[in-house]
């Protein structure tokens, strides 16, 4: 019988593992030195946890902390298929310190299984920042806000952290601050940026940051960055630049990027966008 497999694909993250498994195959006793999150998407397994006996559906989240043994057998011979990602601790601690827990060393998840379809979406979400899905994660800022946000929700909702999120200060204060991020991106849209970068810059954390930017610009950091970005290559295309340049000149990735960025935004390519303003 076909046991099927299990991928680990090339992360675009460092401290960040994704793995993709379809398969009929019993997993041992065993541990992970990270924290694990991910979603059943077909088929059903039992197994053991240091949390007790365990039944995962399609449907559902699961989660293991570092060093936790567990194992792993599929309901029946038509196995099960999970995606996971797997956490250096010190990147979950580290967000948890941003949301104000006292000891966030301390912290581990409560619940082997979830059924939580918020944190299932941003789980995909971030799987696919993680695993690669160039059409949407050209830029790091946007890998950066989808590994923070599934972060954040996992800390805040299903760990034992309790949680105090960190004031933004005055408005006056977090409205200069959010300017400063914004003026960061509209000097130099070219330029790469990070959300630890850009929230520096703003002298936030990063949960702040990203909460007060949507609220004040409309949109969150990575879309307000990629408008920018088109702003500026409908100025170079209106100028005669040829699309490789254009692209190149306003900060995609490639010529690839940009249309894709210009059939999100308008409909139309950049080519049919030349075509209609030269």
């Amino acid at each position: 019988m076909n046991r099927g497999r299990v991928v680990m694909h090339r992360s675009a993250v460092a401290g960040v593992q994704a793995t993709t498994a379809d398969t009929a195959q019993s997993f041992g006793r065993h541990s992970h030195d990270a924290f694990g999150v991910g979603v059943v998407w077909r088929g059903a397994q039992r197994s053991a946890s240091g949390r007790g006996p365990v039944e995962a559906r399609a449907g559902d989240v699961i989660t293991a902390n570092p060093g936790e043994v567990h194992d792993g057998t599929a309901f029946d011979e038509r196995g099960r298929a999970w995606r996971m990602l797997y956490f250096d601790p010190a990147l979950v601690y580290d967000v948890a310190r941003e949301l104000g827990v006292a000891a966030p060393t301390a912290i581990e998840s409560v619940r082997p299984v979830l059924h939580d379809a918020a944190f299932f979406s941003d789980f995909e979400y971030a799987f696919a920042a993680v695993a690669g899905a160039p059409d949407v994660f050209d830029e790091a800022l946007a890998r950066d806000a989808a590994l923070y946000a599934l972060t954040t929700r996992f800390v805040r909702g299903h760990t034992t952290a309790r949680v105090r999120i960190p004031a933004a200060g005055p408005a006056g204060d977090a409205s200069a601050s959010i300017r400063r991020a914004k003026e960061r991106i509209d000097d130099d849209p070219c330029e790469p940026v990070t959300l630890e970068g850009l929230a520096a810059e703003a002298g936030m954390s990063r949960f702040q940051l990203l909460r007060g930017f949507a609220r004040e610009m409309g949109l969150p950091p990575h879309a307000y960055l990629i408008q920018r970005r088109l702003a500026l290559a409908r100025r170079l295309i209106e100028q005669g630049m040829p699309l490789a340049d254009a692209a190149a000149g306003a900060g995609f990735a490639d010529q690839s990027h940009m249309t894709r960025a210009f059939m999100r935004a308008f409909g139309v390519t950049p080519a049919q966008y030349a075509g209609a303003v030269r």
